[in-house]
């Protein structure tokens, strides 16, 4: 979940991700220079949302409610086959994006108060972070290190509720697609 510092987190916190294990073989050299969130247990991924709500507000009928939009939505096949970049970040990019986005707006439309990133952002770009803090000339070296390694071709028939208790990454849920 790019752009967060998961060591500051005062309350425990919970995001929605479709987990890539395909793309950690690619990725892992890169993604823990120096993404706190790795370090922390968070595996590669592309965010449907966070923050999403914190773990104290999520009971049974939130659960039943997550699994309940992710059931409207069927499984696909994401392609990572090109890099893309925002101001100090490399990520992957994956094809289909507008079924990512599609997921993420449904968790927003169900739950409003969720915006995607706090509202820091009006576009939702989904994307795997790579390479965060990092300047230029590594994120240059860290892409063409990645061009011998793609595609990279997943399956997404879930969407995990990933927790973070104040120093770990665990996953609380799995929801299927479909």
């Amino acid at each position: 979940m790019t752009g967060n510092d998961s060591s500051t987190h005062q309350v425990p916190r919970s995001g929605l991700v479709v987990t890539v294990p395909e793309a950690e073989a690619a990725v892992r050299a890169w993604r823990g220079r120096p993404d706190p969130s790795v370090a922390s247990g968070m595996p590669a991924h592309v965010t449907v949302l966070f923050p999403f709500l914190p773990e104290d507000r999520i009971d049974g009928d939130t659960l039943a409610a997550i699994a309940d939009v992710m059931r409207r939505h069927k499984p696909f096949e994401a392609r990572f086959e090109q890099c893309g970049r925002f101001p100090g970040i490399l990520y992957l990019a994956p094809e289909p994006a507008a079924s990512f986005r599609a997921l993420t707006e449904a968790v927003v439309d169900r739950w409003p108060e969720t915006p995607p990133f706090g509202g820091q952002f009006a576009e939702i770009v989904p994307h795997l972070t790579i390479a965060q803090g990092r300047n230029d000339t590594d994120l240059d070296e860290a892409e063409a290190d990645l061009q011998d390694r793609l595609p990279v071709i997943t399956r997404v028939a879930s969407v995990d509720l990933m927790v973070h208790d104040g120093s770990r990454w665990r996953q609380r849920a799995s929801f299927a697609l479909g």
